[in-house]
């Protein structure tokens, strides 16, 4: 008898066993904590960088509108740090993160090789990380774990889409410029597998430095035409500010006109902005979310575009969609503990402003969803500031990830 009344007490407390506000709650602090970790002051600062803190920051506002008094806490804030494209800085922030500031789930980290050192610290401190900037599949495969999560794109959805659909309609011989490190090299693999199971060649390859502080490509690009044979088509794996830099030396060099033509790996919005569309036109890639895509991207922009005076990234996008899903999984909860949020997240089937058919796969925490070939328009056709592209083809959340690697052990 003592025990059921003591029962009824807990429920009667639990106000009928649903999420509410207050001291009852499994949060430690009585609080949530989000921690942004990424590139403020680099080359990847545009695409991500400062904004995706106000993207984040918007996922919050929305969550407490939604929940109101309901929410399983109103004090939710965020840590920021910049990790300067370092893994040994982004290893250390993550730990302060963690362990001082009493982060709940790190989210963004560009950077493979930074990407990956986080990694091993959720895995290390048993607390939640969110990977958006990082393309490398060992996230998904041999340096998987059960505290982290691949969430908005990776190597083998860029290769996928424009390593084989280059090679099918552009040319079959290809020069391949990379970052030499993480990154790079995993987009190197991914990109050689495409273009040969396409039918294409990769008649040479090279390692840039990364990063490349003189921000001089001119020995690589001046070399891609005198190869035999001479490639159709050059694919650059560069990102951020070094793809400008790399777009511009090929504009001036004017391969093009030499017959080589441009693939690029990695685009974002802003390195289109950077560029202007004139000096992209006609080049296609594959993105992971485009910002007037349909009228739900359209006008989550809007209201970016008002909070930061510019149109959202898909990383913008990707980091404010994994901000609000963790923030749902802890309320669905009922506590922040990371165990049970991790069971609560696995095999979740999401659609949302930035997952369309979106699906958090149990096996390997690789967050797969629709994603998109997409054409630079030419300038004559850019109706409007920032919309410099047209989706020629959407790409099936099952076609466009890679199947769980058998070398990820959760």
């Amino acid at each position: 008898m003592a025990a059921a009344s003591a029962a009824v007490v807990l429920a009667a407390g639990c106000g009928g066993g649903g999420p509410q506000s207050g001291g009852d709650q499994k949060l430690t602090g009585d609080k949530i904590v989000l921690g942004v970790l990424n590139d403020q002051s680099g080359a990847y600062s545009e695409l991500s960088g400062k904004n995706s803190v106000k993207a984040v920051e918007m996922a919050i506002a929305d969550f407490k509108a939604k929940h109101g008094d309901k929410a399983v806490t109103t004090d939710i804030t965020v840590e920021t740090a910049d990790h300067q494209n370092k893994p040994d800085v982004a290893n250390a922030k993550a730990q302060e993160m963690y362990d001082r500031k009493g982060v709940d789930l790190i989210l963004d980290v560009p950077t493979s090789s930074a990407a990956l050192k986080v990694a091993d610290v959720a895995k290390e401190k048993k607390k939640l990380y969110f990977n958006i900037g990082a393309a490398t599949t060992d996230l998904t495969g041999k340096s998987c774990n059960k505290y982290t999560f691949h969430y908005a794109y990776d190597t083998y959805m860029l290769a996928n889409g424009t390593g084989k659909t280059t090679t099918e309609q552009v040319g079959k011989n290809w020069y391949i410029l990379y970052p030499n490190y993480a990154f790079g090299q995993d987009m190197e693999k991914s990109f050689s597998t495409a273009i040969t199971a396409a039918g294409g060649t990769v008649v040479g390859k090279d390692g840039a430095p990364f990063p490349n502080t003189t921000g001089d490509y001119s020995t690589f690009l001046l070399k891609a035409p005198t190869l035999n044979p001479k490639p159709q088509v050059l694919g650059t794996m560069q990102a951020g500010a070094e793809l400008v830099n790399v777009v511009k030396q090929y504009n001036e060099f004017k391969l093009r006109d030499k017959g080589v033509g441009l693939a690029v790996g990695l685009m974002f919005i802003t390195d289109i902005h950077s560029l202007t569309p004139a000096a992209l036109a006609g080049t296609t890639y594959t993105d992971a979310w485009y910002w007037n895509f349909d009228q739900q991207n359209r006008e989550f922009a809007d209201r970016f575009q008002k909070e930061t005076g510019t149109r959202p990234s898909f990383a913008h996008a990707a980091n404010y969609s994994a901000a609000m899903q963790y923030l749902e999984a802890v309320q669905a909860a009922g506590t922040d503990d990371a165990d049970t949020v991790v069971k609560g997240l696995e095999g979740k089937e999401v659609n949302d402003v930035f997952l369309r058919n979106g699906k958090i796969r149990a096996e390997d925490h690789r967050v797969i969803h629709d994603a998109y070939l997409a054409q630079v328009k030419p300038q004559a056709e850019v109706a409007e500031p920032w919309d410099y592209v047209k989706v020629l083809k959407t790409i099936p959340a099952a076609e466009a990830f890679r199947a769980p690697s058998p070398d990820c052990k959760l």
